[in-house]
């Protein structure tokens, strides 16, 4: 009898462990390859029951077979549903609008592409370029523009957006390149406080040119009530002062304010509304898992019913098009190309063309062209509003 009792349980501890085994190189497997966290946890869970049902199986003679049977059936049952449910859910998170740039294809705005979007002049540029062409780099929401400026000057040949003398890579990583001496002009907000001591930091003196000016903006679901909020109501928001959409004449809901990476242009600009009021952690939508560990980033915008996102007028309104966001009065005024030129939008705010001491000698002339009445006539023909127009 005892010989038998030692034997079974030498007989479970190694069906345990094999299962454990087997269980953590799944819950790995899982991680490693960008699984749900939810899966992982399945994972485990179904493990422990699995290793508890075999260790009352073994042990516990006067519970009855059957009943355990059905009960270990009736939890894989519910785990199933459990995954449906949550199936579900997710299927409809993801049926829900997103406001992404990475939505938007840069090759509809390509130079000299057939048809493009880049707006053109109806008369020849003042300036061509031939040769040493400055390598140009910036936002996404601004690369409409820069375009057509190289549409106008530069010599006509394919300008791959991403992979050229006319490319878009983000704001951050624009900054990065222009610091590194790998572009010579980026187009783009104002740098952060970030950027700028990086920019110090390897003896580099950034030249901010305004070029144009454009609208920052809030924006809600569409079926949201509210039509707009104060900007001291914003800094609150974002500060996590407010928190239920009631408190600004909303219906009942939590505030799902969303947030853009740090060092992106409409980063920066939340930073420079808010002042010295201390910004909210980001919510943290998405988890991106691999072989360092879980990684937290700040998720695109998502369009819930009691969600808040800020982007550029342009970007919001023309590259994207998204129907179901509508974008609020700020102090009472509405963003549009009117309000930004009298200047009674309250968070209208220049864009600029960035430099870095190049030694490229078509840099100064190149934005000595973009300031003149043609290439200020560009930017009030891709929906910016002109430095001159205020």
């Amino acid at each position: 009898m005892q010989r038998s009792l030692l034997a079974r349980i030498m007989e479970f501890v190694v069906l345990a462990a094999v299962l454990a085994f087997f269980g953590f190189v799944g819950m790995f497997l899982v991680a490693v390859t960008g699984g749900q966290s939810f899966y992982v946890a399945l994972t485990a869970v179904v493990i422990v029951a699995t290793i508890v049902f075999i260790a009352v199986c073994m042990f516990a003679v006067s519970v009855r077979k059957q009943v355990l049977y059905r009960s270990f059936f009736g939890f894989l049952v519910l785990c199933g549903l459990t995954v449906a449910g949550y199936e579900g859910y997710q299927w409809y998170e993801n049926s829900i609008p997103v406001v992404s740039e990475q939505d938007v294809d840069l090759s509809e705005y390509q130079p000299f592409r057939e048809p493009t979007k880049a707006k053109k002049l109806e008369e020849p540029a003042s300036l061509t370029l031939q040769g040493d062409l400055p390598r140009l780099d910036g936002a996404t929401a601004l690369y409409p523009l820069y375009a057509a400026f190289a549409q106008a000057v530069y010599p006509k040949k394919e300008y791959n957006p991403y992979d050229s003398e006319v490319m878009s890579s983000t704001t951050p990583k624009a900054y990065e390149r222009l610091i590194d001496g790998e572009a010579d002009i980026i187009f783009a907000a104002g740098p952060s406080q970030q950027q700028l001591e990086e920019a110090k930091q390897k003896g580099v003196e950034l030249k901010l040119t305004p070029i144009g000016r454009e609208a920052f903006v809030f924006f809600v679901n569409a079926a949201n009530p509210v039509k707009g909020l104060t900007t001291q109501q914003i800094r609150d928001i974002y500060a996590g002062k407010i928190t239920d959409w009631s408190e600004v004449g909303g219906a009942p809901g939590k505030i799902r304010a969303f947030q853009r990476p740090k060092n992106s242009g409409s980063q920066t600009m939340l930073e420079k509304v808010m002042g010295n009021v201390e910004l909210m952690p980001a919510p943290e939508e998405d988890i991106e898992a691999g072989m360092g560990g879980i990684i937290r980033k700040t998720a695109d915008y998502k369009n819930y019913k009691q969600a808040i996102g800020y982007s550029f007028l342009y970007f919001a309104t023309e590259m994207v098009q998204n129907g179901d966001i509508r974008l609020l009065e700020v102090d009472g005024v509405k963003p549009d190309k009117s309000t930004i030129r009298d200047g009674t939008y309250p968070l209208a705010a220049e864009f600029y063309a960035v430099t870095a001491g190049s030694a490229n000698p078509n840099v100064s002339r190149f934005i000595d062209w973009i300031l003149s009445p043609q290439g200020q006539s560009l930017v009030e023909r891709t929906g910016y509003t002109p430095i001159g127009g205020r």
